[in-house]
């Protein structure tokens, strides 16, 4: 417990200190925002605010998790690195395509299927050394089951008939990986989506990870062990380590709002949302709560959804009938709101209402699942 306090404290003093520097470096080094021209016109005002806020989050979380484990005197989990590792490669991507954003001046970025690429190997080398690393009760970090609140027993790497011999082992490796790029490349390019507006991003990340903080917590509390062989117990490696590493994000998150927050002194930009989409991804797939992630990313999905249906109807349209028609005025859909004319803080005070609506409600399901589990 101390040490996910002290990873949330230290995370919130690192990023007000590093964020103000952070300002200061872009201006001088002209690293500003680069706005997309067929955006909302009200962005052009944006031109030129410094970027790349990202790098000052990922650092200060892990900076605040290492320092509050040493003094704790505890050492790091696997799993913690597992989920560090996710948000620094994912970072790592977001950060190049930042960087060439403001060299060419020219908001295309990293053409997109490299940025796909990219998130791919990062997702693979995960998977890889997720399922196979293990803990002192000798729980995996990952699990090859799909799960929900905990594992739902349907085990990708059973899929295959087990008469196949050696073809089958291979055939569910190969479905498990794609079910994890899919969840990552989700999570991160839905941020990644949502990250339009001052402050949006980060408020709501602040709540859905917080949600994995809790749901870390809830689940080391009721770990299943040598005291504890209840038939509700969590079998999930270092539960409490991920909740520090959730903690210590969010405390980053709520440093950077201060400077986010409308009129936006800096940008989180692809530095922070790639890598905090993938962090989140990190903590549902390592806590086992997977398809949670649907509520307690809800937004992201929200935002996402909009922009696929969006695309999707304007090309069928403009095939079928050479006309191409939209269903709402410009995506993601905090840009089709703007449109209609509401205020920029009004749209992300509102969205963060929906997000901290649906981050309740996963945890509440979570919370209900835990009882049913105790009566049964």
């Amino acid at each position: 417990m101390r040490a996910l306090l002290l990873a949330g404290f230290l995370g919130l003093v690192l990023v007000l200190i590093l964020t103000p520097t952070l300002i200061w470096l872009f201006k001088k080094l002209q690293w500003g925002q680069v706005i997309r021209v067929d955006g909302p016109n009200s962005h052009q005002t944006k031109r030129g605010t410094p970027n790349m806020g990202g790098i000052a989050i990922i650092l200060s979380s892990i900076i605040g998790y290492f320092v509050a484990k040493a003094i704790n005197g505890e050492p790091p989990t696997s799993s913690a690195f597992l989920v560090m590792f996710m948000m620094v490669g994912l970072g790592l991507v977001g950060f190049l395509d930042d960087f060439l954003k403001v060299r060419k001046q020219n908001s295309a970025g990293l053409p997109g299927i490299f940025k796909i690429l990219g998130q791919l190997m990062v997702s693979g080398v995960f998977a890889f050394v997720a399922i196979r690393s293990t803990d002192a009760f000798g729980f995996t970090s990952a699990s090859t089951e799909i799960s929900l609140f905990r594992d739902t027993g349907f085990d990708l790497m059973k899929i295959a008939p087990s008469s196949w011999g050696e073809i089958a082992v291979w055939i569910g490796g190969f479905i498990f990986l794609l079910w994890i790029c899919l969840i990552v490349t989700s999570s991160s390019n839905g941020v990644n989506l949502t990250d339009g507006l001052d402050g949006l991003a980060t408020g709501s990340l602040i709540m859905s990870i917080g949600a994995f903080a809790v749901i870390g917590f809830w689940k080391f509390n009721q770990a299943c062990d040598l005291t504890n062989v209840a038939p509700n117990c969590y079998q999930t490696s270092n539960p409490l380590d991920l909740a520090v590493v959730a903690a210590g994000i969010v405390g980053a998150l709520i440093g950077f709002l201060w400077f986010n927050t409308n009129p936006a002194q800096i940008f989180m930009g692809d530095s922070g949302s790639l890598g905090l989409g993938g962090a989140l991804a990190a903590l549902a797939i390592l806590s086992r709560t997977e398809i949670l992630l649907v509520l307690v990313g809800g937004l992201y999905a929200i935002e996402a959804g909009s922009v696929i249906l969006q695309r999707g109807v304007y090309k069928l349209t403009k095939w079928t009938t050479g006309k191409p028609r939209r269903i709402i005025l410009m995506s993601p859909l905090h840009h089709h709101f703007e449109e209609k004319g509401w205020n920029e803080v009004t749209v992300v005070v509102r969205f963060w209402i929906i997000c901290g609506l649906l981050v309740l409600a996963g945890i509440g399901l979570f919370y209900v699942e835990w009882i049913y589990g105790s009566v049964a």
